[in-house]
């Protein structure tokens, strides 16, 4: 933090903000709303309310909105890794350069004298394009399953257990008198955080190693020799550079991150749902 005040001052912890936000009001929507829907058809009665069949609605729901924006998440990681000193990338010459960046083989090849070599590589290995805006997409769908999944599964069981007869009189609150009277009881402001920050704990650290094998190769084509580097080459450089160790770097600030992140999110959808009736 010291490093970024010093050479871009505050401005600097807000870098790629633009991009997180035109991310991020897609992506939560559509998982929200593709939770329940999956929901509606995996859980018909309360006796299909079964753990397994929250997890999966929770990482359907989690690939689904993943789907559809992670080109954006590409763009916002690169934007806050850029590095140079003299004139940051603006958002048209990032996604110029992330168009335009090669994999790893085809780099290799190109200073190779065998021409038949070149061609078969070029023809086998797409060389540029719109899937350089999918790199690190393998390791996020895995990691979306235990994220998105753990995420609405700790939540709705710590929200069920907040309503417990022991602790409802402590956690509730009176509903508004226009609300289903078959809806569950509206938690207090503190108990529904509670419920969220502990749903972000929970799933940050069940997904975090398949965050950063992620997040190495989204950052591929800005270091080293520019090519793009695959989910097994990403892992293995982790293994060499720091061993076992090297998965859960930065596991601690990042629960400073998601842990308020979830907890607002769940706080803001749950409050929402009671304002519009849903």
């Amino acid at each position: 933090m010291r490093d970024i005040n010093r050479q871009d001052g505050l401005r600097g912890l807000f870098r790629g903000h633009s991009a997180t936000l035109l991310r991020i009001f897609p992506y939560a929507a559509i998982k929200f709303l593709a939770y329940e829907q999956i929901r509606s058809l995996l859980i018909i009665s309360p006796a299909q309310e079964t753990p397994i069949r929250r997890l999966l609605s929770g990482s359907l729901a989690g690939v689904t909105s993943v789907f559809f924006t992670y080109p954006l998440e590409v763009i916002r990681v690169r934007l806050a890794f850029e590095t140079k000193k003299d004139a940051r990338s603006s958002l048209s010459s990032i996604c110029r350069q992330i168009y335009s960046e090669h994999p790893h083989n085809v780099a290799r090849s190109s200073t190779s004298s065998a021409p038949v070599s070149i061609a078969a590589v070029t023809t086998s290995t797409p060389r540029t394009g719109l899937i350089n805006f999918y790199r690190g997409f393998t390791p996020t769908l895995a990691g979306m399953f235990p994220y998105a999944g753990m995420s609405f599964l700790t939540h709705d069981t710590a929200t069920d257990w907040l309503r417990l007869p022991t602790f409802e009189p402590y956690t509730t609150t009176s509903p508004p008198v226009s609300r289903d009277p078959n809806a569950p009881p509206v938690l207090k402001y503190w108990a529904e955080l509670l419920a969220g920050g502990f749903a972000g704990l929970i799933s940050q650290t069940a997904s975090y190693p398949l965050e950063v094998i992620r997040r190495r190769m989204q950052v591929g084509g800005a270091v080293g020799d520019g090519h793009r580097l695959g989910m097994a080459e990403t892992t293995a450089k982790v293994w060499k550079a720091a061993g076992f160790k090297g998965f859960w770097v930065g596991l601690t600030i990042g629960y400073v991150k998601v842990v308020p992140m979830v907890a607002v999110s769940f706080f803001v959808y749950e409050r929402m749902k009671v304002v519009l009736g849903v």
